[in-house]
C-alpha cells in the first residue's frame, strides 16, 4: 500500500485545505496518510518553510501548496497495478 505524506505546520490554510484533499481521494483510492509538523524538527523546518504544505507519495515529492487531486489518484493506482 503507498503511503503519501503530507509535510505541514499547524496554523497553516493551505496545509489543512490540502488535507481536506487527501482526505477525499484517501476514500476512493486506499493508501496510509502521514502528517509530520515540519516545525518538529529543524532540519524539515528549513527544507519546507517556504514550499507547504509538501505532498509526497511513497517519498517522491509530487506537490507543492495544492494537490492536484485527478494526478494523485492516477499515481496511486498506477503504482498499485490498477
Amino acid at each position: 500500500m503507498s503511503t503519501v505524506t503530507l509535510y505541514s505546520r499547524p496554523g497553516c490554510h493551505l496545509c489543512e485545505e490540502a488535507k481536506v484533499v487527501l482526505e477525499r481521494v484517501q476514500a476512493t483510492v486506499f493508501f496510509n496518510l502521514h502528517e509530520i509538523n515540519i516545525e518538529a524538527d529543524d532540519a524539515l523546518h528549513l527544507r519546507y518553510l517556504e514550499r507547504i504544505p509538501v505532498i509526497a507519495l511513497d517519498g517522491e515529492e509530487l506537490f507543492d501548496y495544492f494537490v492536484d487531486e485527478e494526478a494523485l489518484t492516477r499515481r496511486i493506482l498506477y503504482r498499485e497495478g490498477g
